[in-house]
């Protein structure tokens, strides 16, 4: 399972998470993400940390982050097997960036997880374009963007799985496998 980063493990900010100190999970995420190990599931994060290239943190700070990201899920039991992200501005033309699809090409190259069908939540557009582009399943929340992003879905997608959040969907993931 693929997972974005802010907005659906952690609280997003329109000024970007760039300590640390900023990186707040949204309650229940990473509970959700342990009963998905319990599971059997591998768990991966693909995600756009566009602050290196803006100058608003470094990759120290990104590393810090994803290093009590790592943290906090091992105190409850869960990790993740690859956080994969895109340093770079909109715009840079990069592959990596969602909604193309480097990220999670790099994921299924150091994971082994088969894209085809493999549920990828996010709260964006730009998630569920990247999940489509490779065959994966997208799952939208409602926290982070998600709610805005809900309200504007295209009606080719307006079929796909929504949940309130993480814990949610995994819930509904776990209940339907």
């Amino acid at each position: 399972m693929i997972l974005d980063r802010d907005g659906v493990i952690n609280y997003d900010s329109a000024e970007y998470i760039k300590s640390a100190r900023e990186w707040e999970p949204i309650p229940g995420s990473l509970e959700a993400i342990a009963r998905l190990n319990n599971a059997g599931v591998t768990v991966a994060v693909a995600t756009n940390q566009s602050a290196i290239a803006r100058g608003l943190c470094d990759l120290d700070d990104i590393n810090a982050i994803h290093q009590m990201l790592r943290s906090r899920l091992n105190a409850v039991g869960g990790h993740v097997e690859v956080i994969a992200f895109c340093q770079h501005a909109p715009g840079e033309g990069c592959e990596c960036r969602k909604p193309k699809t480097g990220l999670l090409r790099e994921i299924r190259r150091r994971t082994g997880i088969p894209l085809d069908d493999a549920p990828m939540i996010g709260d964006s557009q730009r998630d569920l374009d990247a999940a489509i582009s490779v065959g994966a399943r997208p799952v939208l929340v409602r926290t982070g963007k998600g709610e805005d992003t809900e309200r504007h879905l295209p009606v080719a997608l307006a079929e796909i799985p929504v949940f309130d959040d993480l814990a949610a969907a995994v819930d509904g993931l776990l209940a339907q496998s």
